[in-house]
C-alpha cells in the first residue's frame, strides 16, 4: 500500500536556506568582477548586512536569484563554474575547516556529507549522504544525489569546479577527476566546462557525478590537527542544532523578521501573512511552542542588536535603524533593559 500523499502546506514545509557565507562569497565575487551591489541587493532581495555573520541563514530563492543577477550583471554566463574553481572552502564556512583538519580526503568527504547543510539545504533523490562514492561502468565515481538538478544547474557547476579547483590547488600532483557527467543540457558556454574542469564532460547524463581516481580518497591532508577538528566539530554541531531550532515556528517566525526590521513593520499580522498563515494560526502555533510574539520580537532584536554592535560592524545609530528603532532614544532604552547598560557602554566594555 502506498502512502497517502498530503497536500503541501507551505507554513509546515520550512524553506531552504544558505549560510551567509556561502551568500557572501558569491556577492564579493559578482562585486569584484564589476556587479553593481545596489542591483545585486534589488535582484535578489539580500540585504548586504545580512551576509556580515557567515553562519546566519539567506533563503536559498534569493541565493538563486542572486546567481542569476551576478551572472546578467557581470555578463558572465560561466560565473558558476569561476566561482567554484577560484575559491577555497575555508575562506566562507566553518565545513571547510573542519574539512581540511580531517586527515585524509575520504575522511573530509565524509565531514562533508554531515555538516554539508550548514553550507546550502538542498533535497536529496534518496535517503542518505548528498556525495557517495559508487562503482559502476567499471570505474569509481563521487555521485551527487540532489534531486532535481537541472532547476539550478549553476550549483552543479559550482560544486565539480570546486571539488576539482581545490584538489588541483593544494595537490597538484595527485590524480583526481576522469571525466564529469552533468544531468542538464549542454548550455551556451559548454566550452567553457573542459577549460575550468580539465577533464571531458558528458551533458545530459543520468548521473551528476565525476569519475574519481580511487586514490583521491587516501590523499593525506597538510597538517590536520585532531585539536582543531574538535573545535570546530563542537561549532558545527551547535550550528546544525540552531538549524534544526530555525524549523520550529518560531525560528520560521525570526527568519521571516529579520530582513523586515529595518523597515519597521514587523506586526504579527504582516508575518503571518508571509508564511502563508492567519494571525490567530500563528499565534497558536508559537503557544503550542511556548512562545508570544511580542517576546519572540524582542528577544530578537537584542540578540541582531548585540550580533550588530560587536566588532564594530555597524555604530549605534546604524543599528538602531537595522532591528527597526526610528527614534534612537528608544533604542537606548530598550539595549539598557536588555543589558543594563547603554549601548556606548556596552561598545567600549566589549571592545
Amino acid at each position: 500500500m502506498t502512502a497517502p500523499t498530503r497536500k503541501h502546506d507551505p507554513a509546515r514545509q520550512p524553506a531552504p536556506t544558505v549560510s551567509a557565507g556561502y551568500a557572501g562569497y558569491l556577492w564579493r565575487f559578482a562585486a569584484a568582477r564589476g556587479a553593481d551591489e545596489a542591483e545585486l541587493a534589488r535582484r535578489s532581495g539580500i540585504n548586504a548586512t545580512e551576509l556580515a555573520d557567515p553562519d546566519t541563514r539567506v533563503p536559498f530563492a534569493r541565493y538563486e536569484a542572486l546567481m542569476r543577477a551576478a551572472k546578467e550583471l557581470c555578463r558572465m554566463p560561466s560565473l558558476a563554474l569561476h566561482l567554484g574553481a577560484g575559491n577555497d572552502f575555508r575562506e566562507f564556512s566553518v565545513v571547510g575547516l573542519i574539512c581540511y583538519a580531517a586527515p585524509t580526503m575520504g575522511e573530509a568527504l565524509a565531514e562533508l556529507n554531515r555538516y554539508g547543510r550548514l553550507v546550502a539545504e538542498v533535497d536529496l533523490a534518496m535517503a542518505g549522504p548528498r556525495f557517495r562514492i559508487e562503482q559502476r561502468d567499471g570505474g569509481m565515481w563521487l555521485t551527487d544525489t540532489r534531486a532535481d538538478p537541472d532547476a539550478f544547474p549553476e550549483m552543479t557547476e559550482a560544486t565539480w569546479a570546486r571539488f576539482i579547483g581545490e584538489t588541483r590547488r593544494h595537490f597538484p600532483d595527485a590524480p583526481f577527476a576522469l571525466a564529469v557527467h552533468v544531468t542538464h543540457p549542454a548550455p551556451a558556454h559548454a566550452a567553457e566546462y573542459e577549460a575550468v574542469l580539465g577533464t571531458p564532460v558528458v551533458f545530459g547524463s543520468v548521473y551528476n557525478a565525476i569519475r574519481i581516481d580511487p586514490s583521491w580518497l587516501g590523499i593525506e591532508l597538510h597538517n590536520p590537527s585532531r585539536y582543531a577538528f574538535g573545535v570546530l566539530s563542537e561549532r558545527a554541531d551547535r550550528l546544525m542544532h540552531e538549524l534544526e531550532s530555525a524549523k520550529s515556528m518560531r525560528g520560521r517566525v525570526e527568519a521571516a523578521l529579520i530582513p523586515m526590521l529595518h523597515k519597521g513593520d514587523v506586526a504579527m499580522e504582516t508575518v503571518a501573512r508571509k508564511l502563508g498563515l492567519s494571525q490567530r494560526s500563528l499565534q497558536r502555533r508559537l503557544r503550542e511552542e511556548d512562545a508570544g510574539y511580542e517576546a519572540l520580537l524582542d528577544a530578537l532584536r537584542h540578540r541582531m542588536a548585540l550580533n550588530y554592535l560587536s566588532g564594530g560592524r555597524t555604530s549605534v545609530n546604524e543599528t538602531a535603524y537595522l532591528i527597526g528603532f526610528s527614534d534612537p532614544s528608544a533604542f537606548s532604552r530598550a539595549f539598557k533593559r536588555w543589558t543594563g547598560t547603554s549601548p556606548r557602554g556596552w561598545v567600549e566594555r566589549e571592545g
